[in-house]
């Protein structure tokens, strides 16, 4: 199965965040995913969702200062109360816009010295977290980024992924499998999609390198998509990429991929 969402941090930023959805609709997404989502209240979201009749899939617990270069939130020791206090606003969020799927950020660390602290209160925080959302039927996923853009991340590789989900064995914890962070890392993707289909919640693709919509770099989309249209997996994949010029400009890949196959072929 391949059923795509826009990114509405990431495309149509020539609108306004709230006006991203009707163009997400219009230019032919059925489902939408959002970073970030608590510059707009829940109830806009869940607005502006039944007026464009588009589902949102997933969205992130607040990360703190991750992208303004800090640490970031679910690894931080010092900061265990007030990841909980995340989880219970993204709680308030998911239970009017009901997500698939939230996803908890790792984050950095930037002291070598404490990684071993920081990845034992991740791994902490993702089981609070885990239970938590499991609770309203939410699937948590967590994700690895690449360590050239983001250096110090603390789950930066496919290896590290599968050793956190062997660690916590929830049944409602999942991977948000990237192909660009992946990709970035030299990774074989096509690889762990067939060897690891089982254990992902979602997935998110760019073009690597530089971020962009399928097309502008070296990453073998026919493949990528061929295999997961053929595979078990039953998630939605996330277009999260810079558009290379417009976001409606970069749109080619959508028509061309969901003609050829959506319907498995």
């Amino acid at each position: 199965m391949l059923r795509f969402t826009a990114n509405l941090s990431m495309l149509f930023t020539e609108y306004a965040l709230p006006d991203r959805f009707k163009a997400a609709r219009y230019h032919g997404f059925d489902a939408v995913e959002i970073q970030f989502p608590y510059e707009l209240p829940a109830e806009q979201i869940r607005a502006a969702l039944l007026e464009n009749d588009l589902k949102l899939v997933l969205f992130n617990v607040d990360a703190d200062t991750l992208l303004q270069g800090g640490e970031g939130l679910a690894a931080v020791p010092e900061k265990r109360e007030q990841f909980k206090a995340a989880v219970a606003q993204t709680l308030a969020y998911a239970e009017l816009l009901k997500p698939e799927a939230i996803n908890v950020l790792p984050g950095r660390c930037l002291d070598a010295g404490r990684l071993n602290e920081y990845r034992a209160t991740f791994i902490e925080n993702l089981r609070y977290a885990t239970e938590a959302f499991a609770g309203q039927g939410i699937t948590t996923v967590f994700e690895a980024v690449n360590s050239h853009d983001m250096p110090g991340f603390i789950i930066e590789s496919s290896r590290r992924m599968l050793e956190v989900m062997a660690e916590i064995e929830h049944p409602m914890l999942r991977l948000q499998y990237d192909i660009y962070h992946m990709s970035r890392m030299g990774e074989d993707c096509a690889a762990f999609l067939r060897r690891h289909h089982e254990k992902i919640g979602h997935i998110q693709f760019a073009d690597c390198p530089g971020r962009g919509q399928p097309g502008s770099g070296d990453v073998d989309f026919e493949s990528l998509f061929g295999i997961i249209a053929n595979s078990p997996y039953q998630g939605w994949v996330g277009a999260e990429y810079k558009p290379v010029g417009t976001t409606a400009a970069s749109l080619d890949w959508l028509k061309t991929y969901s003609e050829r196959l959506a319907g498995g072929v």
